[in-house]
This record gives structure tokens, sequence and C-alpha cells, in this order.
């Protein structure tokens, strides 16, 4: 792969886990400096708290009206049910700090593939591979219910009927998970009226990935970059 330089700065895309994230991350770092926001050999919790202040200035996310958040709701009613429980299993491969992304991402692909043909195994490959405690239970998250859960997991478990290993890895800030969804528990739907503030937070965060990628995109418009492909890239603070 190209070497990846975002104005001229070299960026190590193997510390990330899309070569992508590693470059927008670079970007916002940058604009930080530029504002004044980030001095010369910042630590890097400085340099993420900068860019949290950066992205808080000169990012304006709308709030949403009653209207908006209605319409969603009756677009979406199926989300908002009470007690819709999932028993859950999962193997998780851990990204750290240096960690060699790829490879990590290879082996996760490679126990999926395993484990999806011999459901079998999966308590096994838990115990041997899993980085989550839940490891010397086999992988069991016990019974799961909406908001206990990363979004981006939430919605692997809860967005379909599906019941057995999920065909897909998915990816959260901790790593790669093999997900197997043992049992549904259906609920009840619950009102608006209820569930309106909740409403207004999805729509609200919506927003804001609206409006990071479209600031996001505007940093890539005016930056010189090389070995990576930013189109339609979004903030990793998203991720």
């Amino acid at each position: 792969m190209d070497a990846i330089t975002i104005n001229g700065v070299a960026v190590d895309g193997d510390a990330w886990p899309t070569p992508q994230l590693a470059a927008v991350h670079e970007l916002l770092r940058q604009r930080a400096r530029a504002l004044g926001l980030l001095a010369d050999g910042a630590s890097n919790a400085d340099a993420e708290r900068a860019i949290e202040r950066t992205l808080a200035e000169e990012v304006a996310v709308p709030e949403p009206t009653d209207e908006e958040c209605r319409r969603w709701y009756e677009a979406n009613a199926g989300r908002f049910r009470s007690g819709d429980l999932v028993c859950a299993r999962h193997i998780l491969f851990q990204i750290t700090p240096g960690a060699p992304v790829a490879a990590v991402c290879n082996l996760a692909e490679t126990i999926l593939h395993e484990v999806r043909a011999r459901p079998d195994l999966f308590a096994e490959r838990a115990r041997r591979h899993s980085n989550c405690p839940s490891s010397a239970n086999g992988g069991s998250l016990g019974q799961l219910q909406r908001g206990e859960t990363l979004p981006e997991f939430e919605k692997a478990i809860f967005d379909d009927a599906s019941v057995g290993v999920l065909p897909k890895l998915v990816t959260t800030r901790h790593g790669f998970h093999i997900v197997s969804v043992d049992q549904r528990i259906a609920g009840r739907q619950l009102p608006f009226e209820i569930v309106k503030d909740e409403v207004a937070a999805q729509l609200r965060r919506r927003s804001e990935s609206r409006a990071l990628s479209q600031y996001v995109r505007v940093l890539v418009a005016q930056a010189t970059i090389a070995g990576v492909e930013l189109e339609g890239a979004t903030s990793p603070l998203l991720q």
C-alpha cells in the first residue's frame, strides 16, 4: 500500500482499523493546530481533546423539531419497543494501539467462517480467542435489551429477526465481533409520547453524522492527500 500523507505529513495507517480513519484523524488534528487549539509536541490525549473542541466549535448540529421526531417514529416504529430481548454470544477480536489490524481482521474472518459452518464450535472458539471477559462463559452476553450495547452492536442484533451466527463481523471501537443471536423475545410497541426524547436523540445523532461528514469533505477538498481515497469519509469520532 502506498504511504499515506496529509499535507505532507506521514500517517501510520496500520494503527487504525482503516487507512481512511487514520487519514481523517490527521486532517482533524491539523485543523485543530491551525485554530491554535493544539500545540506542537502535544500528547495524544491533548490531540483528542483538541479535535473534540474543534468539532464542537466548527460543526453546527440542528435540533430536530417535534414534527420531524414524530415522522421518524412512525417510519421506524419497530425500533421503539419495550421488552425486546436478545440472548447473544460474541467472540471479540480486540484492536489495541499498535495491533496489526489486518491480521486481526483476517483471523476474525477465518473463525467466523468456521463457526458459521460449525456453530457447535462457538463456545470453544470464544474461550480460546475472545478478548472479552465473557470468553470464560463461551462468549455469552446473557439477555440484552436496547440501549445496553454500542449502537453498531445493537443495530446488528436488533435490526432483523435472524437467529444464529451473524454472516458478517460486527465492527465497533473495541474491535471485530463474531456474534451469535441464540434467542429473541418480543416486547410491545411504545407510544411516541414515551419515547420522544429517545427519538430526538437518534435524530440528533443522524444530524451530527451528516454535519461531520460534510465538515470532513470540506477539509478533504482543501488538503493535499496521497495514498488513500477519502470520498465519503466520516469522522473517526463516529465509529
